[in-house]
């Protein structure tokens, strides 16, 4: 279904018009910059995305020949050794089954590892992409950071050490809007993950994800919200 599911590419897309309309209305600004490597990792993670999809074949292929030789393993085990005990039957058997117990509660577990292999596989994969996603959600944090409102009121008196401020309301308006967008492919490109490898902690990572972009992003319209009311009519571009 075309509206159940992100497409990677609309993603991209958005990402790149997104760039395109910072660099234009903000060319000399580093947001440009940070737009682009949003761009970039949004090719990364649209590949790794196309590479997670599918079932690792190989990997299966080979839990299969190990569960096929272990299970040989068993039944030569079960045949030779009755051979070898039969007049000590009577009194190892006891110990016979403790060890057949045993012996099949480590193969269980084993069996268990062997087939979530392909889901730790997976799951390392989406680890090291959200980390960074994580990282450049940060650096979009540190970018409209010092964009304060308050530094448009006519009573502001900037310090010898206050960044520099030179925007007016509808430029910091609409920087502080780019952030936001920005925090938002982020989010996307995350989710992105969780619907290639519908795991359980994959689910919980790209939700935290999720959660710290959208608290971002609120701190960010608090900011637009307190512009908008001084300056209600603001043009979209």
């Amino acid at each position: 279904m075309p509206f159940r599911s992100l497409d990677p590419a609309l993603i991209l897309a958005t990402a790149e018009r997104l760039e395109a309309r910072i660099a234009e209305r903000f060319p000399d600004r580093g947001l440009s910059l940070v737009a682009r490597e949003v761009v970039a990792l949004s090719r990364t993670v649209a590949a790794e995305v196309q590479a997670l999809t599918p079932p690792i074949w190989w990997l299966r292929g080979l839990v299969a020949l190990v569960v096929l030789a272990g299970g040989a393993i068993f039944v030569w085990v079960g045949s030779v050794i009755p051979l070898n005990q039969v007049g000590r039957a009577a009194t190892l058997s006891v110990e016979t089954l403790e060890a057949a117990i045993n012996t099949a509660l480590l193969a269980g577990v084993g069996l268990l590892a062997l087939v979530r292999l392909e889901a730790r596989v997976k799951s390392r994969r989406v680890a090291r992409g959200l980390h960074g996603l994580r990282s450049v959600i940060h650096v979009i944090d540190m970018h409209q950071l010092t964009k304060d409102p308050v530094a448009l009121s006519p009573d502001f008196h900037p310090t010898a050490t206050s960044p520099r401020r030179d925007m007016d309301a509808v430029a910091l308006s609409r920087y502080l809007d780019y952030c936001s967008e920005l925090l938002a492919i982020t989010g996307k490109l995350a989710a992105l993950y969780a619907q290639a490898v519908p795991e359980e902690g994959v689910a919980s990572a790209v939700n935290d994800i999720e959660v710290l972009g959208a608290s971002l992003s609120r701190k960010i319209w608090q900011k637009i919200t307190l512009i908008d009311a001084k300056q209600p009519a603001r043009r979209k571009g």
